[in-house]
C-alpha cells in the first residue's frame, strides 16, 4: 500500500533522494524547504502527489502550522522525516554561543517541534512512524564536531525515550545514522566556526574527516528506509551503509570492553 510522508529539508542530501523515491514509486509527499523553489521540478513532475511547504523549522509555530497544513491537504500522515539539519565545524573552545544555538535550534529542537505537532494527529489516527535523522555523531563524539554531535546525541536521546512514551499508540519511532554519504552535509550545508592555532595540530591529525570516509548515494538508501516504514517490527535505530555498519559493533565493544575494566570500581561507588 503507498504511504503518505512528511520530510522536512527536501532542497537537497538525503531529504530530496527520500521525497523523489517515494514520490516515483507513487507515494504522496507533503516536502518543506526554506526556499520552495528547490523544489519546483518535484511540483512540475508530480502534481497533487506533493505538498509543497515553506519551512523554516527553528520556528516553533512554523513547524505546527506546517504539520496542522499537511495533515489537513492530505487527511493523514503515515511517515513523520525530521532530516533538517546541518554540520558545524569546530572544537569546543571554538564555537560561538551563537553557532552552539543555532544549530541545536535546527538539529535538535526542529525536530521536536515537528514531532510534537504530528503527535495528537498520528494518536487519533491510531498509526505513524516518525524517523528521527541523527548520526553516527548520535553515537560517537568526533573530534571537531562537537557541537553537532551534542546536537544529535540530544535527538536520540529524546527519540528513544519518545518510542517507548508512543508504543502504546500504535506509533513507532526509529533513529537514522548514516555514516558517509556524498549530501551536501559536507559542503554547502557545513558551517565552520573560527579556527584557533592551539587546535592545528589536532585538526591535522583528525582520524576522521569527511573526506577520509567512502560516500556512499544518498538515492540508494532510499530503499533501506522502505524496508523499515515496510516492516511490522522495524528497528529503534538503523545504520545507514558501509562505514557506519563496520565501525559501530567496533565502538560498542571498546565501550563494553572499558566499563568491565572499571566495573569493580562502579560497585564500590554504592559504598556497600
Amino acid at each position: 500500500m503507498s504511504k503518505t510522508w512528511l520530510i522536512t529539508g527536501t532542497s537537497k542530501g538525503f531529504g530530496r533522494a527520500w521525497a523523489e523515491a517515494a514520490l516515483l514509486r507513487g507515494d504522496r509527499v507533503a516536502a518543506t524547504a526554506r526556499n520552495l523553489s528547490d523544489i519546483e521540478d518535484l511540483v512540475e513532475q508530480y502534481g497533487e502527489q506533493i505538498f509543497p511547504i515553506q519551512l523554516d523549522v527553528t520556528s516553533s509555530q512554523d513547524c505546527f502550522q506546517a504539520v496542522n497544513a499537511a495533515f489537513e491537504y492530505f487527511s493523514a500522515l503515515d511517515v513523520i522525516v525530521n532530516n533538517a539539519g546541518y554540520g558545524l565545524d569546530g572544537a569546543v573552545e571554538e564555537i560561538s554561543e551563537q553557532e552552539a544555538r543555532a544549530i541545536m535550534d535546527t538539529n535538535f529542537f526542529g525536530a521536536l517541534w515537528i514531532t510534537q505537532a504530528a503527535l495528537p494527529h498520528l494518536r487519533k489516527q491510531g498509526h505513524g512512524h516518525i524517523l528521527q535523522v541523527a548520526s553516527l555523531g548520535g553515537q560517537v563524539g568526533f573530534p571537531g564536531a562537537s557541537l553537532y554531535c551534542a546536537s544529535k546525541w540530544a535527538l536520540e536521546g529524546m527519540s528513544e525515550a519518545l518510542s517507548k512514551e508512543v508504543r502504546p499508540f500504535g506509533i513507532h519511532v526509529t533513529i537514522i545514522e548514516p555514516g558517509g554519504f556524498d549530501t551536501e552535509w559536507s559542503k554547502g550545508s557545513m558551517h565552520h566556526a573560527r579556527e584557533l592555532p592551539a587546535y592545528h595540530q589536532e585538526r591535522e591529525q583528525r582520524p576522521v574527516t569527511s573526506e577520509s570516509v567512502t560516500a556512499g548515494d544518498p538515492r540508494a538508501s532510499a530503499k533501506a528506509l522502505f524496508a523499515v516504514v515496510e516492516s511490522e517490527t522495524p528497528p529503534l535505530r538503523l545504520l545507514l551503509g558501509t562505514f557506519a555498519a563496520t565501525m559501530m559493533p567496533k565502538v560498542y565493544a571498546e565501550r563494553l570492553q572499558e566499563w568491565k575494566a572499571w566495573e569493580e570500581i562502579s560497585l564500590q561507588a554504592e559504598g556497600k
